[in-house]
């Protein structure tokens, strides 16, 4: 899972993984699309196929470039154990704050009827 974090947090293969979400692309059309160089964007392939995150599919003269959804669930898998853990500490800092919201408006009616008898 490292891997996948540590080529993920590199912008432009970030941008790749989001193009190929769409679906297979041959690295010309990566190219075209993200205004890359081509020795870049191989680059990059390599990298994201190096972490598992892309497969190749030689097809005819082209390669095609695609998404391979292990690695990405793994990921999703991961983080959504945090997710549980801060829905958690989200869910008890709403009820402090709406405890001390309730302190605050029943001082805050203490206090005025304190000053209305003196």
């Amino acid at each position: 899972m490292i891997a996948t974090f540590a080529a993920l947090a590199e912008p432009s293969r970030f941008r790749i993984v989001e193009l190929l979400r769409a679906g297979p692309r041959p690295v010309g059309e990566i190219v075209e699309r993200l205004d890359l160089a081509q020795p870049q964007v191989s680059k990059h392939l390599r990298v994201l196929k190096e972490a598992g995150l892309v497969e190749v599919q030689p097809r005819a003269q082209q390669r095609l470039y695609e998404l391979r959804a292990a690695p990405l669930r793994e990921l999703h898998d991961w983080l959504e154990r945090y997710r549980q853990l801060w829905d958690e500490r989200f869910d008890a800092l709403d009820h402090l704050l709406e405890e001390l919201k309730h302190n605050d408006a029943t001082q805050g009616k203490t206090q005025r009827h304190a000053r209305r008898k003196t």
